[in-house]
């Protein structure tokens, strides 16, 4: 038990560095190859935020453990909603920018729908083409209708060309190999304590496992909080979960299709993940503007899913 505590610490910490290298290294290299920031921002960074959640569900999949993947999935998607965004909205109340509103907003909630609806009794490799083919579309409705301003849409520091693309290269595979290995060592040190403690691999991968590869986006959410700089939260986070949703969701039924052995995560904790996209879309709705009292809502939610799916597991 020790040595599993020990990996799933280790994964955590490796997956956090790794992770944050890998999406800063393919965003500077993609920006040094003269890719467009519109391409950078929809498609580099929304699958390298979402790298963590791809390598451990899909791992988990392949292992033949698809509740440990869904359980990420629902895990991630709710704690980016409840848990992160309530966070950096009680250090700082969060505006949002009209194509928050306009595009991420709705495309996370369709999104986070599909999935939903498509888990239910398992998965399949249809399923997974649907939302493969899904995500495809999303991303070129979010190409076609940026604007021309798209660069204000992006940390600077992703858009810093001043580097060596030969350096970034390095950073990127090393990002990658670090990001591989601390989802295999999380993988495993969370199953076996599942096993040990008596709890479903799908509750681990909604708590544990789940925070774990929402780390990169709870730390970044709040260093901006901190700093004011507040534009992009929402938005990064709703991208996430789009990615996360769909290509995540695409990638395990593709690599493991099958049951979801696991009520309380397919049945129970997407309804909750629901909920939370509905309660936190409509206080992003009513004044383009999330604030304290509402973070403090979003904050309970998170709280008491936890609370709700352990009790069922």
């Amino acid at each position: 038990m020790l040595l599993a505590v020990l990996a799933v610490i280790v994964g955590l910490g490796l997956l956090t560095f790794a992770a944050d290298q890998f999406v800063l290294g393919g965003a500077r290299l993609a920006t040094n190859l003269s890719m467009s920031p519109v391409v950078i921002g929809a498609v580099v960074l929304g699958f390298g935020t979402s790298a963590p959640e791809l390598l451990v569900s899909g791992i988990a999949a392949q292992g033949g453990d698809l509740a440990l993947g869904v359980g990420n999935i629902v895990g991630s998607n709710a704690a980016n909603l409840s848990l992160v965004l309530g966070f950096a909205a009680v250090i700082s109340p969060l505006p949002l920018p009209a194509s928050t509103i306009s595009r991420e907003a709705p495309l996370a909630f369709g999104a986070a729908l599909m999935f939903t609806v498509l888990v239910q009794g398992g998965l399949s490799r249809i399923e997974g083409v649907a939302m493969v083919l899904a995500l495809t579309a999303a991303i070129g409705w979010l190409l076609m209708s940026n604007d021309p301003d798209a660069e204000d849409d992006i940390d600077e520091e992703f858009l810093d060309n001043s580097t060596k693309t030969s350096y970034e290269v390095g950073r990127t595979l090393i990002g990658l190999v670090g990001t591989i290995l601390g989802a295999q060592a999380l993988v495993w040190g969370a199953t076996f304590i599942a096993e040990e403690a008596g709890l479903s691999s799908g509750f681990i991968g909604l708590t544990m496992v789940a925070i774990g590869t929402s780390l990169p986006e709870l730390v970044t959410a709040a260093a901006a909080a901190r700093r004011n700089e507040t534009e992009l939260i929402v938005g990064n986070l709703l991208g996430s979960n789009v990615f996360n949703s769909l290509a995540v969701g695409g990638a395990i039924a593709l690599i493991g299709p099958g049951a979801v052995n696991d009520n309380g995560v397919s049945v129970t904790g997407v309804a909750l993940m629901m909920a939370i996209s509905v309660v936190a879309l409509l206080f992003m709705y009513t004044k383009r503007l999330v604030v304290r009292w509402e973070a403090v809502v979003l904050l309970a939610m998170y709280a008491a899913t936890v609370v709700i799916v352990g009790a069922g597991s």
